[in-house]
């Protein structure tokens, strides 16, 4: 596990993109596994500000992404459709029908993870997935709990999980209560893997993430098995590892 720290989430960010960059550049019809949430804004920005400048292209790339809330409709502002096109899918040159995510209006939850989960596996090995780290240290949407679950699946979202969500929506009852995310297994199947966290309310869970007994109740820290994993975290979320 590589770690590196930087000053401020700006320079996080742009640590995270020159990573993620490296990886298009080398092969430019890579596979990336992408997250939503706060702290990957600020890389998809930088992403953004490489293409616009010509240093990136993005037609060949494909994408999967981690997760989305079950039973939001795409239109709607708070689902991680909406947020990876207004961020990132319609502000580079990546074709639509190369990026794929859980359909959350799909509310059979069996059929949905299945269904996923095959689509992922069929198109090959993700180069590169980025992660973000909650406050509870679950990876994609996978919460704290008694296993490892290793396919996607159909998550009942903790409440710590519905509160730090609740800034995006009108109150936390309006949040969904259930995901669609990958597993375990999905993510770590990855050839690379890339976590970003910032914030002092990061700084616990990033701390446990590296430094605590790997067990499911922090799923972060399941990477430290990954034979490959960059994590990128500013001062503040790196203040308990002094």
């Amino acid at each position: 596990m590589r770690i590196i720290e930087t000053k401020t989430y700006e320079d996080m960010s742009k640590q995270a993109a020159n990573i993620i960059a490296s990886v298009v550049t080398l092969k430019p019809d890579c596979m990336l596994g992408l997250a939503t949430g706060s702290s990957p804004i600020g890389t998809y920005e930088e992403l953004v500000k490489k293409y616009e400048a010509g240093e990136l292209d993005f037609s060949e790339v494909t994408t999967v992404n981690l997760d989305e809330y079950k039973g939001l409709p795409k239109e709607n502002k708070q689902s991680y459709y909406y947020f990876m096109h207004d961020n990132l899918f319609d502000k580079v040159n990546i074709k639509p029908e190369n990026t794929h995510l859980p359909d959350g209006t799909n509310l059979d939850s069996e059929e949905e993870a299945a269904r996923y989960e095959a689509l992922v596996q069929s198109l090959g090995t993700v180069d590169l997935q980025l992660l973000g780290l909650g406050r509870n240290g679950h990876i994609g949407f996978n919460e704290p709990g008694d296993s490892f679950v290793e396919p996607t699946h159909c998550v009942d979202l903790k409440e710590s999980t519905i509160e730090a969500n609740k800034r995006f929506f009108e109150s936390a009852d309006d949040v969904p209560k259930q995901a669609y995310s990958m597993g375990i297994g999905t993510i770590m199947r990855a050839k690379k893997i890339l976590v970003v966290v910032s914030g002092e309310d990061k700084a616990q869970a990033l701390k446990d993430t590296i430094c605590g007994p790997i067990s499911p109740k922090v799923p972060g820290t399941i990477l430290r098995l990954h034979p490959d994993v960059t994590i990128v975290a500013d001062e503040a979320a790196m203040s308990l590892m002094k």
